[in-house]
């Protein structure tokens, strides 16, 4: 492949044309549905960090419901 100087007043103008072009997608359910299983799955992952974490201390001092 030759090598093409970038600096040309030609490249400029083709590079500015493709910039100012505007790309629209159509808008997707599949990309919908995929953030909201991002969403739901760093929920449930924060919930557990929250519960599993670091420095959570599990203790049982409390007596069974039915000694009551």
């Amino acid at each position: 492949m030759p090598f093409v100087d970038p600096r040309t007043p030609e490249t400029l103008e083709r590079a500015r044309l493709l910039l100012a072009m505007p790309v629209e997608k159509p808008a997707s359910a599949w990309a919908g549905l995929g953030a909201a299983a991002f969403a739901a799955i760093a929920a449930v992952l924060m919930a557990g960090v929250m519960v599993l974490g670091p420095g959570v201390a599990l203790e049982n001092d409390a007596p069974p419901t039915w000694m009551r």
